[in-house]
C-alpha cells in the first residue's frame, strides 16, 4: 500500500512525514476555528446576541486574520524561521480558545476571537512556504496533504464539539477543546524544530529585507498573481459563510440538535478530506486551473440547492457533496499561487493570497447577518452561491501562465 501511494503521489513514503506533521498543525488552526463557529449559536443564545451581532463578532475574526497577514509573510521570509512561527500560532490560538471558559463577557470574547483569527492566519505563511520548499516537484500533493490535515480538524471538531456541549456548557466545551492542539505544537517542536534549524543554517535561509522589498513589489504588481488572490477572495467568502451560517440554519431552520448539528458539519468536512488529496496530485498531473474551475463550479450549484432540501438525510448528503467539491479547491489554488512567485518569497505571497481572502471574508457575517434579519436565512444561502458564481467568472479571466517565475 505504501508503495502504491509513493508512486501515485511521487513522494516515497519514507520522505511524507513533514507534510503529515504540517498537516497535523494546519488540522490544529482548523479546530479552533471550528470549535468558534459552533459554540457561535450557544453564545448568540446566552448573550442575547442577534444575527447581525453574531455576523459583527465573525467579522473580528477575519479582520484580525487579515492584519496579522501584514507583518507574518515579512517575518517569515526574512527569518526563515518556518516551524517556529507554525509553534507559536498553534499555542496563541489554543490559548485563547481555552480563555472563552472563563469569561462570558462579550468585548472580552471579542477580543479572544481576534487572537483566534491572527493565529489563523499566522500559521499560513511560514506552513505553506515550508511545505513548497520541502517537496518542490509535488506541490499540489504536499498541500493537499496540507489541506488534508485542516479538513480532518474540521471533520472532528463538530463531532467533539457537538458531544461535549450535549454534556458541558460553552464555556466548559472551549476549554476542554484547546488541549489537543497544545499536544500538536509540542509534537512539531520535538520533531521538526531542530531539523529546520540545521536545514536554515545549512542553506541560509531569509533574506536581506531589502531584497525582501524588492521582490514583494514584483508580485504585487503581478496581474495573473493579483487575479488569483482576487478569485481565491471570493471562493473564501462562500466557505466562511458557510461555515457561519450553516449551522445556525441547522438548529434554527431544520431545528436540529447540536450532534445532529456536528454530523452534518462532519459530513461537509468530510467529503473534503476525500476531495484533498485527489484534486492535489490530480493538479501536479493536469495542472490547476481546470481542477479549480470543476470544484467551483459544483460548489455554486450544491449551495444554491441547498435550501430547497427539507429532508435530513438528503441535506447531510448535499452537504458532503458541497464538501468535495468546495474543499478540494483548496490546496490547488495554493499549489498555483506556489507554482508562480519566486521561492523566498513564497511566504508574503501566502500572506498577500490569505489576506485577500480575509478582507472580503470579513464582509460576508454583517452582510449575511443583515440579509437573515430581513429576509431569513435561506436568503443569505443564494448570496454566497453569486460569490462562487464571481469566483467561476474570475478564473475565467485568469491569463494562461501557470508556470514558476524566475527564482
Amino acid at each position: 500500500m505504501l508503495q502504491l501511494i509513493s508512486r501515485l503521489t511521487g513522494v516515497h513514503w519514507r520522505e511524507q512525514g513533514p507534510a503529515f506533521l504540517v498537516g497535523f498543525g494546519h488540522g490544529g488552526t482548523h479546530w479552533i476555528a471550528a470549535f468558534f463557529y459552533l459554540l457561535l449559536p450557544y453564545i448568540t443564545r446566552d448573550l442575547g446576541l442577534s444575527y447581525t451581532d453574531a455576523g459583527l463578532l465573525v467579522a473580528v475574526f477575519h479582520l484580525s486574520a487579515l492584519l496579522a497577514n501584514f507583518g507574518s509573510g515579512l517575518i517569515v521570509d526574512v527569518t526563515g524561521r518556518r516551524v517556529l512561527f507554525q509553534i507559536i500560532s498553534l499555542l496563541i490560538g489554543a490559548g485563547a480558545l481555552f480563555a472563552f471558559g472563563v469569561t462570558e463577557q462579550l468585548l472580552v470574547l471579542a477580543l479572544l476571537v481576534t487572537l483566534i483569527g491572527a493565529s489563523n492566519n499566522l500559521w499560513h505563511p511560514p506552513a505553506i512556504a515550508y511545505l513548497s520548499e520541502m517537496y518542490p516537484g509535488n506541490r499540489g500533493y504536499a498541500l493537499s496533504i496540507h489541506a488534508l490535515g485542516a479538513n480532518v480538524g474540521d471533520t472532528l471538531a463538530p463531532l467533539a464539539a457537538g458531544s461535549l456541549l450535549a454534556a458541558l456548557t460553552w464555556q466548559a466545551t472551549a476549554a476542554t477543546g484547546a488541549a489537543p492542539v497544545v499536544l500538536v505544537a509540542l509534537l512539531i517542536a520535538v520533531l521538526l524544530l531542530r531539523k529546520d534549524h540545521r536545514a536554515r543554517v545549512t542553506t541560509g535561509s531569509g533574506m536581506a529585507l531589502s531584497e525582501y522589498l524588492l521582490g514583494l513589489k514584483r508580485i504585487a504588481r503581478d496581474r495573473l498573481v493579483l487575479g488569483l488572490c482576487l478569485m481565491a477572495g471570493f471562493r473564501s467568502m462562500a466557505q466562511n459563510g458557510l461555515l457561519m451560517f450553516l449551522p445556525l440554519f441547522l438548529i434554527n431552520e431544520m431545528h436540529a440538535g447540536p450532534i445532529w448539528m456536528g454530523v452534518a458539519i462532519m459530513a461537509m468536512q468530510l467529503g473534503g478530506l476525500i476531495a484533498a488529496p485527489i484534486a492535489g496530485t490530480w493538479s501536479d498531473r493536469v495542472g490547476r486551473r481546470p481542477v479549480v474551475l470543476a470544484g467551483l463550479s459544483v460548489t455554486t450549484i450544491v449551495i444554491a440547492a441547498i435550501t430547497l432540501i427539507r429532508n435530513d438525510v438528503t441535506l447531510v448528503a448535499a452537504v458532503s457533496i458541497l464538501g468535495f467539491a468546495l474543499f478540494a479547491v483548496r490546496p490547488v489554488i495554493h499549489s498555483w499561487m506556489m507554482d508562480l512567485v519566486p521561492t523566498k518569497l513564497s511566504g508574503s505571497a501566502t500572506s498577500l493570497l490569505f489576506g485577500t481572502q480575509s478582507l472580503l471574508s470579513a464582509a460576508v457575517p454583517p452582510i449575511g447577518g443583515l440579509i437573515a434579519d430581513a429576509y431569513g436565512l435561506p436568503a443569505v444561502f443564494y448570496f454566497l452561491a453569486g460569490t462562487m458564481l464571481v469566483a467561476n467568472f474570475l478564473v475565467y479571466l485568469l491569463p494562461h501562465q501557470d508556470l514558476r517565475r524566475e527564482e
